[in-house]
């Protein structure tokens, strides 16, 4: 016993030993193989940030190559105006987008062949609006935002003309004449937009008005700071290349404030005509550049369009592509737009709505219609013309020019149809027989139409669309019917000055 202790002490001290010696190889081992995996770690990065320079080495490559190639599509000049360099850059951004998508080269070959079929135009129109990475589509967000910018400053601080009996009209879908249309988002677009071009549009029921809680001791401070008001309204609307999207927000800010606004209904602070004259001299010269950046903006668009799909380049495909173009750009602007006009001829919307008043129990043959085309009788609650009636109505409901032209032409083809019922009512014998209706017979007929409308706004519907439609369409029936229209509106606006009916 006495030998086997020191033997038994020597073999755990051995022992313990071993385990220091194989706990300090596992430590070095440990720090072998971080110090390993921290090289290659390191070398791994390297090669990533190689491979990351290389690829955009390459991307810059390609980009100056597309960019050169946009510059060989415009022109040579050195003089360049902003505008055109900044489309000279888009151009080079789209060519950029379509090497890295696909579906453009698709629908370049499908314009290719069938260069004739206007729904392959509408089809590729629809879809780059349905794309938001799409350079063109954030170019018309960008200039929707732009206008918009321009317009609500001015139309929100200026207060729009209303009649004495507008209130009791103030309840009907059919009239924006108290508040701005409601704008829709780009998904209640999409359902109801049979082309399906989606708008970053917002929604929004803004009136406007402008808080006149001015009493009587602060009247002539409010006179005398009127026109500095309305000049200082164009000086202080900058032009912000914000984020369309910014929009939604920024209206949204206002949406409570609807609520709480006067009631024009109500006599307003008495303005000195000078003053007044001042303003709408100012609120005309914004329209005039208003209307003019919105034409600009959509010959933009369209040169785009041409550029990058060549087929585009003929007169019925331009027409395709520049109706699309306008459904797409108008709707979120165009009830700020129409507002401004509002304004700008609400003296005549005032005269019109007086000879709606004087005249509201008016017959067709009291405006000067033949009596072969007046009906024998009318039913209970109804009047003459009712369809045609009902049809101009509804011209507020479209935000965009074409369709509010299309809408024109339905009523006078409506007009005509009834005329056409009421003249074989009156002589059976010319059943068969259509019945001639002439320039003298319709712009009476139009006339009363539009009185019975109820609708003082047509002044400034139709003062829009004489600025808006495009050239081509002002040659044919819808330039006649338009026309007719403004002949009747204008004749409308007069009767009030020959006094009430008896």
């Amino acid at each position: 016993m006495a030998a086997a202790v020191p033997d038994g002490g020597v073999k755990v001290l051995q022992h313990a030993m071993k385990l220091a010696n194989v706990a300090t190889e596992l430590d070095t081992n440990n720090r072998h193989k971080t110090l390993s995996l921290q090289r290659q770690m390191m070398e791994n990065l390297i090669i990533a940030r190689a491979r990351q320079e290389a690829l955009q080495r390459k991307m810059e490559k390609r980009r100056l190559r597309l960019q050169e190639e946009a510059n060989r599509s415009f022109s040579s000049s050195s003089s360049l105006t902003p505008e055109e360099q900044e489309q000279r850059l888009l151009y080079g951004s789209i060519l950029e987008y379509e090497q890295d998508h696909d579906w453009p080269k698709q629908w370049k070959a499908n314009l290719k062949k069938n260069p004739n079929d206007l729904s392959v135009v509408s089809g590729l129109i629809s879809c780059i609006f349905s794309c938001p990475e799409h350079p063109i589509m954030k170019l018309l967000k960008r200039l929707q935002y732009r206008i918009y910018n321009k317009l609500y400053p001015i139309v929100s601080k200026v207060t729009a003309p209303e009649s004495p009996s507008a209130a009791t009209c103030r309840g009907r879908n059919m009239k924006s004449s108290q508040s701005i249309h409601c704008m829709q988002s780009v998904q209640e677009n999409n359902k109801t937009n049979s082309k399906k071009l989606r708008h970053s549009l917002s929604v929004t029921s803004l009136s406007i008005t402008e808080d006149y809680n001015a009493n009587t001791c602060a009247k002539e401070q409010t006179q005398s700071g009127q026109s500095t008001k309305a000049l200082k309204l164009v000086v202080s609307m900058g032009e912000q290349d914000s984020s369309f999207e910014d929009l939604e927000q920024f209206v949204s800010q206002f949406e409570c404030l609807s609520n709480s606004l006067p009631d024009l209904s109500k006599p307003a602070v008495d303005v000195d005509p000078l003053i007044h004259k001042l303003e709408e001299g100012v609120l005309q010269s914004h329209l005039r550049s208003i209307v003019k950046d919105i034409h600009n903006s959509i010959d933009r668009l369209l040169s785009l369009y041409i550029l990058s799909f060549e087929p585009l380049n003929t007169a019925a495909s331009k027409d395709q592509c520049l109706a699309s173009i306008e459904e797409a750009f108008f709707p979120p602007i165009w009830p700020l737009l129409l507002a401004l006009f509002r304004k700008v001829y609400g003296h005549r919307e005032l005269a019109f709505e007086k000879s709606m008043r004087l005249y509201r129990n008016a017959k067709p043959g009291d405006m000067g219609v033949a009596s072969k085309f007046c009906p024998s009788e009318s039913a209970p609650g109804s009047c003459p013309y009712e369809s045609a009636v009902q049809e101009l109505r509804l011209i507020s409901k479209d935000c965009c020019p074409q369709k509010k032209l299309e809408c024109i032409v339905r009523t006078l083809r409506l007009i005509c149809e009834c005329a056409e019922e009421y003249h074989t009512s009156h002589e059976p014998a010319t059943l068969h027989s259509s019945a001639a209706i002439g320039a003298d017979d319709l712009l009476p007929i139009l006339s009363y139409v539009a009185l019975k409308s109820d609708l003082p706004q047509l002044v400034s519907e139709c003062a829009a669309l004489e600025e808006f439609i495009h050239e081509g369409y002002l040659i044919g029936e819808e330039g006649y019917c338009l026309t007719s229209m403004q002949s009747a509106v204008t004749y409308v606006e007069s009767l009030h000055k020959g006094g009430a009916l008896k």
